[in-house]
This record gives C-alpha cells, sequence and structure tokens, in this order.
C-alpha cells in the first residue's frame, strides 16, 4: 500500500524458496515476503493500491493441466473471461490480481508485448478495455532486446482498477525508454475494441473503416507448408537419392528453406523440378509398408534406417503411417513465415513467384488462387508476374502490421495474418477478386 508519505506496507511473493528467504533477509521488515506460488495463493492482508509486476514467462505447453485449469476456472470465477489454453502464464498473473487491488489501485505490468496481436491474447484486451481503465502501454523497440535471456519483444502495461464505459484515449508509446519514447499517439478505447493488432500503435494510425478493401485472402487460400517431422531425414539432394539408389517415382521436388534459397523467382527445367543449385526431393509415400517393400525395396530398407531416430518423434507417431507427409499441390505463389529483412529488401518477408512443380516445408506459405465468385476469367502468366510484383512492392508497414515480432526484430506472419494484408492493388478495380489459375489449388 502506497500513501502520500510513499509505501506504507508491502507485500511479495516469491515461488522459489531459497530467493524467498534471501529477500526475506535484504529486506527485512520493509516487505513483508510470502513463499508460494501467486497464483494459487488467495489475497491476503488489505487491498493493495499499488502493484507493480515481472511476471514470469511460462509457455502454454509449459504448465501443469491441472494448474491451467484451476487457473481458468479462478479467471472465469472472479471476472467472467475465458482464457485459452493457448495463454501463457503471464496472462494468468494479471488477469488472477485483480483480486488483489483495491478500487482505483494502479498497476504496471512488464510482459511479452504479443499478447497484443495473437488470438490467446483477447483474455486480456477484454480485461483492459472492461475492467479496469487502460492508461498507458510502452512497448520497446524489439531490435533492441532489453534482457539478456528474453527472446520477446517487451511492453510495460499501467492501468487503474476503475471501469468506465467513456471512450477515452489510451496513451501508446514505442522505443527509446518509458520516460522518454520515441513515438507517442493517443487511441480511442472504441477504436482498440475494433483492432486486432494492438502493436501497429503509434507507429501506425486507427485503420480506414472501409471494409471494401481487397485482401488477399479475398483471391487466394492461404496455407502453411508442410512439417515433415524430420526434414534432415525425408529431404534429399541429388547425391543422397543416387546414394541409396531411390527412384523419382515416390520422390515430389520440394524447395528449399529461405535462408538457402536466394532468388524469388523460380524457374522450372524440362521435368518441371526447380531449376536451381542442389535441388531437393521429399520422400512422399502412401503406401503401407508391406507394399513398399514388395514394390520398391530400396525405399524400404530407406525407410528402416530411420526406425529408431525418426518414427518416434512426436510428429511422425501422430500419423497413420509415421513416413506418409501432408500433401499439398504446387502453388505459384508463396511467401517466407519468418524474417527480419535484408540489406537487399525493406520487407521481412519474400514473396516468391514459383513456375516449378515443387512444394515447400513450413518455412513457407503457400498462396493458392480462389476461384472467382462471377465468370470464369483467368490471369495468365504474366499477369501472375505482375501480382507478385505488386505484393513484392508492397510498404513493409502492409505486412508487419498484421504479423508479429519477437526480440531482436524477428517477424513472423500466419497464414490468417497474411489473409488480412490489404492488397487493393495486386487486382485490377471494379471486378471481383479473379481467379488465378497457373496450377490447381489445394483442397
Amino acid at each position: 500500500c502506497a500513501g502520500s508519505e510513499g509505501v506504507e506496507s508491502a507485500t511479495g511473493l516469491e515461488v522459489d524458496g531459497e530467493v524467498g528467504e534471501a529477500a526475506k533477509t535484504l529486506w527485512g521488515d520493509r516487505l513483508d515476503v510470502i513463499v508460494g506460488d501467486f497464483a494459487q495463493t488467495l489475497p491476503v492482508g488489505p487491498a493493495a493500491n499499488l502493484l507493480i509486476s515481472n511476471p514470469p514467462y511460462v509457455r502454454h505447453h509449459y504448465i501443469n493441466s491441472l494448474n491451467k485449469e484451476a487457473m481458468q476456472r479462478a479467471v472465469a470465477g472472479s471476472l467472467g473471461i475465458k482464457v485459452s489454453g493457448l495463454a501463457g502464464l503471464y496472462c494468468y498473473f494479471m488477469l488472477l490480481a485483480h483480486e488483489w487491488l483495491d478500487d482505483g489501485a494502479v498497476s504496471g505490468w512488464l510482459v511479452p508485448s504479443e499478447f497484443m496481436d495473437v488470438n490467446y491474447g483477447s483474455a486480456l484486451k477484454e480485461y483492459l478495455l472492461d475492467k479496469v481503465r487502460l492508461l498507458r502501454i510502452h512497448r520497446y523497440d524489439p531490435t533492441s532486446v532489453q534482457f539478456d535471456d528474453a527472446l520477446v519483444s517487451s511492453a510495460v502495461v499501467w492501468f487503474s482498477k476503475e471501469a468506465t464505459d467513456d471512450d477515452y484515449e489510451v496513451e501508446f508509446s514505442f522505443g527509446g525508454t518509458l520516460d522518454a519514447p520515441a513515438l507517442t499517439k493517443h487511441i480511442k478505447k472504441s477504436s482498440l475494441r475494433a483492432e486486432r493488432k494492438w502493436t501497429r500503435f503509434p507507429e501506425n494510425g486507427v485503420r480506414a473503416s472501409n471494409t471494401s478493401s481487397l485482401r488477399l485472402k479475398d483471391a487466394f487460400s492461404v496455407k502453411r507448408g508442410i512439417a515433415t517431422g524430420d526434414n534432415g531425414f525425408f529431404i534429399l539432394d541429388r547425391a543422397r537419392i543416387g546414394q541409396y539408389g531411390l527412384r523419382f517415382d515416390y520422390l515430389t521436388p520440394v524447395l528449399p528453406s529461405p535462408r538457402h534459397l536466394d532468388v524469388t523467382e523460380v524457374f522450372a527445367d524440362d521435368d518441371g523440378y526447380p531449376a536451381i543449385e542442389n535441388p531437393l526431393f521429399l520422400i512422399n509415400c502412401k503406401l503401407p509398408e508391406h507394399q513398399i517393400e514388395a514394390l520398391y525395396p530400396e525405399l524400404h530398407d530407406y525407410l528402416q534406417t530411420g526406425i529408431k531416430s525418426v518414427s518416434d518423434r512426436y510428429l511422425c507417431k501422430s500419423k497413420c503411417l509415421w513416413y506418409q507427409q501432408e500433401q499439398r499441390d504446387p502453388a505459384p505463389l508463396l511467401c517466407t513465415y519468418m524474417g527480419r529483412g535484408t540489406k537487399n529488401s525493406r520487407l521481412p518477408f519474400r514473396f516468391i513467384l514459383n513456375h516449378s512443380k515443387a512444394i515447400a516445408t513450413n518455412s513457407y506459405l503457400m498462396l493458392y488462387p480462389k476461384p472467382a465468385r462471377h465468370g470464369a476469367r483467368t490471369y495468365d502468366d504474366a499477369t501472375i508476374k505482375r501480382v507478385w510484383k505488386e505484393l513484392n512492392a508492397l510498404p513493409p508497414s502492409a505486412l508487419t502490421s498484421e504479423g508479429r515480432v519477437y526480440g531482436g526484430g524477428l517477424r513472423k506472419i500466419e497464414p490468417r495474418e497474411l489473409g488480412e494484408v490489404v492488397c487493393a492493388s495486386c487486382f485490377e478495380p471494379h471486378h471481383e477478386p479473379p481467379q488465378l489459375q497457373l496450377f490447381e489449388a489445394a483442397g
């Protein structure tokens, strides 16, 4: 509790017993240290009028399932908010701390900024907009990591415990320090409620309310590339194919990872394979093992070398046949999934024009043309190429405002996020999104 003369009393919780005892020794009577798990501790003592926290950042898959369910029930019971099972531990800490606060209390949290972009962050957004008065969010520049052991971008969230229906303004700041940010902008609460991506502020303004803007999802189905379970085993070059005597009957051409593909246009040779240095091929066979042994003994022998080291991997053992792959048709356009940008490109992501029969792994997003809603008009190769050029000419903010960012400036964009990118210039005006038929779209 803090008064006009300073801090009157202070309570801290620490889950590590040794650290808790050290804190008791260090602070003495000035700090009441409770050794225990905050997420499982009921409020003690008088309600706090000031709470400052740097909660633990533990991803959802490291949280005990029983503890997760208990925290979800506690949040639902106290706030009526449903928390996604994908939420990190810091989300629960912020929501459970509500019961510890006195009316009008001020609270400050140092948390990963990703909650402002991802679906599981909707619980925190609902809390900040409906249960308290959101005062300010400061986001540190992700290219300047604040903590050596943190690979996330950080934000400081300030709010007071006073729910209000007023459409007040919230301060968003970015870069620099908390006291001296590089950018600042005030955003209406109503605008935040309508916005999916809060990290677009303050660098970008409120989106125009024009819902007629064409987005990539209007013309493309965006799918993630395949996850093999072990690229080193299932993807081979011609040298290894020859070493094991494998045939091309069950091999599918596949593009190398983005860091090994230094072009943005992939041409095809006479067989439809990528005309690149050292092309790669994916073992892609759906036959049961006894048929493989009868028809392709050389493939059967190769698969046996992976029984101990590959077949028991999580993704492989979850399949009906551990070596069976997801099925994808070649896509005429692809987008890299992660990136920071390069000296030669302002964009953190690259769009690649694919003339070959190659598919891609999950380091790419694959863009498949959707049928036109009216008529049977199709794009020819020249128009496909124009669309590709337009995509690579988009301003960086068109993509970064839809994706997400991590510590060190690493950016990522998911299929749904890429689909939300506005790209009206990619389509001819006054028409429905056109049908693109370079390759048959995947089902």
